[in-house]
């Protein structure tokens, strides 16, 4: 062979190679070098929504996390208003850091119990078609609720994929401002003991000796002036530390002030998007 037959079939091979690479990692979702300072995991992250709301309340976070190159697969669970779970998308075995952004069909449902199990055929869902052993889960406004309603049965089933890591956002935990929180409520900064309960929050109280250990939480809530986010108070969202107060791996709290530090906002805010990103994937 040639000198220059040689250098030409090195470059064939070269190509070939960058090719290959660049086909493994559309396929499976494997992330570039770039993306080497976040874990590498094939735990999925699920989004739950809110009250009255959908899944495009959580493509601005998933948008940001794929941009930051932490993820590179996103799949949607729809569920109708029966429960039946739908996946679209799917999850590429080895796919690194998958996303879950979950839509409830009947977004104005208050039926906490029934919720939960909606939360629970996700899980399942994912469960069956991907053999996945645990997951981790972010939720905003009556999500939460949605997702310690599933806990509340649930938390203590190994069956079930095990939850690593729970990020709240302007959680509803003990009501929200002008429906169901309790009139001039406060906090013990020290425990999240609430100085009243409403009914949700009390059915919610077995967590206490339930939730499970092996969770890091993180409670993220905004103030837009007067100690809420104009639909939650921020007393409302600190007694998540209650329930699960001596139980969960760790727990944090965040306040979030400034531009897009408003309930409907807090989901569309730069720096909210760092912190997410940063707790579930920072090294």
């Amino acid at each position: 062979m040639s000198k220059e037959g040689f250098i030409l079939s090195k470059i064939k091979q070269l190509v070939l190679c960058v090719f290959v690479a660049s086909l493994v990692v559309i396929l499976t979702g494997q992330p570039t070098k770039a993306s080497q300072q976040y874990l590498q995991s094939t735990t999925p992250t699920i989004f739950f929504h809110g009250y009255n709301s959908g899944a495009h309340a959580e493509k601005y976070m998933v948008n940001g996390i794929k941009n930051a190159g932490v993820s590179k697969t996103v799949v949607t669970a729809e569920v109708a208003a029966n429960g039946k779970v739908t996946l679209e998308g799917r999850i590429p075995k080895g796919a690194v850091n998958p996303l879950v952004m979950v839509n409830f069909a009947n977004s104005r449902n208050t039926d906490y119990p029934l919720q939960g199990q909606w939360v629970k055929n996700v899980i399942v869902k994912l469960q069956d078609q991907y053999h996945i052993k645990q997951i981790n889960i972010e939720a905003h406004s009556m999500g939460n609720m949605a997702v310690m309603y599933y806990l509340l049965e649930n938390a203590q089933n190994k069956q079930l994929p095990q939850l690593q890591k729970f990020l709240a956002m302007a959680g509803t935990f003990d009501g929200a401002i002008g429906w169901n929180e309790p009139a001039n409520l406060t906090v013990n900064q020290k425990t999240g003991k609430p100085s009243a309960e409403n009914d949700a929050f009390k059915k919610l109280l077995p967590l206490r000796q339930t939730f499970p250990r092996q969770v890091r939480v993180l409670n993220v809530y905004g103030d837009v002036g007067g100690g809420n986010d104009s639909q939650v108070s921020n007393q409302s969202c600190q007694t998540l530390r209650y329930l699960v107060n001596g139980r969960a791996k760790s727990y944090r709290e965040v306040k979030v002030t400034g531009k897009n530090a408003s309930h409907e906002l807090l989901h569309h805010n730069p720096r909210v998007n760092q912190l997410l990103i940063d707790f579930f994937w920072a090294k």
